[in-house]
């Protein structure tokens, strides 16, 4: 029994903070077969981690709204909002490429839709039908790792769930060792996955299916009912649509050198975002094979295996999905669309990279490929290497980027051909384009660890409060702040992150 169920739960109120949010909660709307309604569990003595002013201002919340009576609590699932509907949702999936059958929310409630179309969920919010045994909670060490992520990542122009804010307690919690429990306040338009439509057709129940994908179809692909390849047919349509969005999302990943580490069927997006920040990494030395998941002790999720591992989990999804959409081929060939559209995005995004501002050229796959080996060739820093390329783009010494490498005749070699493309291009531009796609700052494991400890320690956020304002801008200078884009440490590669952070 969760010790902190037993602390008493202020009666209903009206909080004037919400006032503005009016909850529509659409999800709740599809009835008890999608989700378990109950409330939050509460925590003693919360406090405040972090707050997202960028997220207060999507939800239409005011200013100072932290400091209002009753909003601590609120976001700690203390204290109930008025007009929320909260539930857990159930859904199923394949964890590490095994069906793992039943899973469902178990550590996160959503609180509700607000009229604005944004679904609220706190994450360590407690137990739910759908906790298999565990406590519902997460820790501080996680919390904070994806509050700074959800919106780093957003900074980045990368599709993801957003975080309002982190709430903290010192109420322990048992991972490898005794930790103190936190929530997050997660934001999206939707936390549905590829796990909810596996749930309902792995037992067969296509009338559940088919309110899930009409829901999900008139709510946020409405194009899918009317023309296009698959004109009369909405649901292979839809296939296809999230086929498309995933492939861009994924050559988002790979061309910034983010490793997700645990892309389970229920951790993948219906809407192509990225979802559930667990053992996530942005790589440091660059590495094809690197696995940033130390769960994952099979490689299954490295970072080069995730375009693959993307189309693996569409192809779950068409599974799932073949009730509706008819034919097995019909489904193959909405399939066919993530095979084409991943390498056409992943190409432009690593031709922005280069700054190649001009239309696409015979070769420019080629120039690509060359430089991310000579890359994997020294492990050299994948962040700071693009970073002065753009630099040097830019007007500085070609010997800050050569300095990165030991072997110079191979670094001069890909230097003089890459100059050749470059030639092409109006050099300002490309240098524009450059200091624009390649960012200074990204959420590197060590800099979240110092954020870390120095929160655990000594409840002292001043570090995240430094992060969250240079990572909400990554393409900027920042000047003084060159520490936090510098090469990490020699015990950052010790760090380990698993599945339980």
């Amino acid at each position: 029994m969760d010790t902190a169920a037993t602390i008493d739960r202020p009666a209903d109120t009206a909080l004037p903070f919400a006032s503005g949010l009016a909850w529509r909660n659409g999800f709740a709307a599809l009835g008890p077969r999608f989700s378990t309604a109950l409330r939050p569990t509460p925590l003693p003595a919360p406090y405040w981690v972090g707050t997202s002013p960028q997220v207060a201002a999507l939800l239409g919340l005011p200013a100072g709204w932290q400091d209002a009576p009753g909003a601590l609590d609120a976001f700690t699932g203390s204290r109930s909002i008025a007009g929320a509907a909260p539930l857990a949702s159930v859904y199923s999936g394949h964890q590490f490429g095994v069906w793992a059958g039943q899973l469902g929310d178990g550590r996160a409630i959503l609180l509700g839709e607000t009229s604005g179309g944004w679904e609220v969920q706190l994450k360590g919010s407690g137990r739910t039908p759908y906790s298999r045994m565990g406590d519902g909670r997460a820790v501080l060490r996680s919390s904070i790792r994806e509050f700074l992520a959800s919106e780093a990542m957003h900074a980045l122009g990368i599709p993801t769930t957003r975080a309002l804010c982190v709430t903290g307690s010192d109420a322990p919690v048992r991972r490898e060792e005794v930790e103190t429990a936190a929530v997050v306040a997660r934001v999206a338009p939707s936390f549905i996955r590829f796990g909810h439509f596996e749930h309902f057709a792995a037992t067969g129940r296509v009338d559940e299916l088919r309110t899930l994908a009409d829901y999900v179809i008139d709510r946020y692909y409405p194009a899918c009912r009317s023309g296009g390849r698959f004109a009369g047919n909405a649901y292979a349509a839809l296939l296809e649509a999230v086929g498309e969005r995933t492939a861009a999302l994924v050559a988002q990943w790979q061309a910034v050198g983010f490793c997700h580490g645990v892309m389970n069927t229920d951790n993948m997006s219906i809407l192509g975002l990225t979802i559930d920040y667990g053992p996530f990494q942005f790589m440091d030395g660059f590495d094809p094979g690197h696995i940033c998941n130390h769960s994952d002790t099979q490689g299954r999720y490295a970072f080069s295996q995730q375009p693959q591992v993307a189309y693996w989990n569409l192809f779950c999804l068409a599974q799932a999905l073949l009730p509706l959409v008819g034919e097995e081929e019909t489904a193959l060939a909405a399939l066919a669309a993530y095979r084409s559209a991943f390498p056409a995005a992943f190409e432009a995004r690593m031709r922005a990279k280069l700054g190649l501002a001009d239309e696409a050229r015979p070769g420019d796959g080629a120039l690509a490929d060359a430089t991310l080996r000579l890359l994997a060739g020294e492990r050299t820093d994948y962040t700071i290497f693009w970073r002065r390329l753009s630099r040097h783009v830019a007007g500085a010494p070609v010997e800050d980027v050569r300095d990165l490498f030991l072997d110079r005749a191979a670094f001069d070699t890909w230097m003089l051909s890459y100059q050749e493309r470059l030639s092409q291009v109006d050099k300002a531009l490309a240098a524009d384009l450059m200091c624009k796609t390649n960012p200074k700052f990204v959420l590197r494991n060590h800099l979240g660890e110092q954020a870390i400890r120095s929160a655990r320690e000594h409840r002292d956020f001043g570090e995240l409060q430094t992060l969250q304002r240079l990572l909400a801008t990554p393409y900027d200078e920042h000047p003084g702040h060159d520490a936090h884009a510098g090469f990490p440490p020699d015990w950052a590669s010790s760090i380990e992150i698993s599945c339980s952070s």
